[in-house]
């Protein structure tokens, strides 16, 4: 009987995995975390200027195909918020109008607005607007910047940490003095591993570093990154903006700049990247304290990884993933203390008064 209770526990736990399993993949809920995803918003008017009511808005991402239809209220506003990030196809229809159409591009946390005129004609007719939407937020009174694909994907990076980008934005800038991360009395891990940014004088523990709407702040409130001191996975952000005045009560958290990102996402088609770079001691320069005479300290550090991306179910699930390895040996230059050759023989100076010189004596025993 004891058996057969086990065996009848393990098959209920399989049974409930798999139907999770299965939930997750072939049932498909549009979602976005919180302050990650784009709102788009505006006004369907006439010809004339009057607002048309009932419009049916259909917003298409390109990427997946997926689509969001709306329809417009009695003042024709409509509003879609939590949009993934991406370039989307808008249509907009009306009985006794022609179809428009436009393309809008939206990044990460944007709040963009769209407005659309709508001629008269037949529904069948469609009407493309060429006039693409105001590249400054009108509807939000935040500062921000954004630090998009091509310039996470293009500019080269010491260590490969992502959070340096940050710094390519006004008033952002990398604390300058940082304790080493190899430092055995430097204490960093107290005070987090990550490259510490300030924004606008604030400290490197008023900023806030989320990723798909998660905060990944340290347990110090400091930067994230591990202990080489990076906060890797280059590849797997599609983008990130940087918010430094009058965002809304949605982020929370910090009185500094926010961080915002988001990592990449599956699409219809299998996209994927491998890559390696690696660093050597002998392709680099002596420091100032190095030896004139002696080799560079050994430095060898090797970067490597993949990411791949595609569908599972076409137009509903996708799947995407990463990995980044890092291989390094290091060592530093540095001076010390060290015992003089007649302290070695137990000869041990006093220093007296100047101009009085030293006293020695052979006090110590010999071993």
């Amino acid at each position: 009987m004891k058996c057969k209770g086990i065996f009848e526990n393990k098959l209920a736990v399989s049974l409930v995995i798999i139907l999770t399993l299965f939930v997750s993949v072939f049932v498909s809920v549009p979602a976005s975390a919180q302050a990650v995803g784009a709102t788009l918003s505006g006004t369907v008017t006439d010809a004339t200027g009057g607002v048309v009511s009932g419009a049916e808005i259909t917003i298409k991402n390109l990427g997946t195909d997926v689509v969001r239809t709306l329809t417009s209220d009695s003042a024709g506003f409509y509003s879609a918020p939590n949009l993934a990030p991406g370039t989307y196809k808008v249509a907009a229809s009306a009985a006794g109008f022609s179809t428009a159409e436009a393309s809008v591009t939206l990044s990460v946390g944007a709040q963009q607005l769209l407005n659309v005129s709508l001629k008269v004609g037949d529904t069948n007719e469609t009407v493309s607007v060429v006039e693409s939407a105001p590249a400054v937020e009108l509807t939000s009174a935040t500062i921000s910047s954004q630090v998009n694909a091509t310039t996470v994907r293009e500019l080269p990076l010491n260590g490969r940490d992502w959070t340096q980008l940050a710094t390519l934005e006004p008033g952002v800038s990398t604390v300058r003095t940082q304790a080493s991360t190899s430092s055995a009395t430097a204490n960093r891990s107290n005070r987090g591993f990550g490259n510490q940014l300030t924004d606008s004088g604030h400290s490197p523990y008023e900023n806030s570093y989320r990723v798909n709407g998660i905060n990944i702040n340290d347990y110090t409130n400091g930067s994230p990154g591990s202990v080489i001191g990076a906060n890797l996975g280059t590849d797997a952000m599609q983008e990130f903006s940087v918010l430094t005045t009058d965002y809304t009560a949605e982020y929370g958290r910090t009185s500094g700049a926010v961080i915002n990102s988001i990592t990449k996402s599956g699409e219809n088609t299998i996209h994927g990247d491998a890559f390696g770079f690696f660093r050597n001691a002998s392709l680099d320069a002596k420091n100032y304290f190095d030896s004139k005479t002696n080799p560079i300290p050994p430095f060898h550090r090797y970067q490597y990884g993949g990411a791949i991306g595609g569908p599972i179910v076409k137009d509903k699930t996708f799947f995407f993933g990463a990995y980044e390895g890092v291989l390094q040996d290091r060592s530093t230059t540095f001076t010390n203390q060290v015992p003089s050759a007649a302290a070695r023989t137990g000869i041990v100076c006093t220093a007296n008064p100047s101009p009085a010189p030293p006293t020695c004596s052979a006090s110590i025993a010999r071993s």
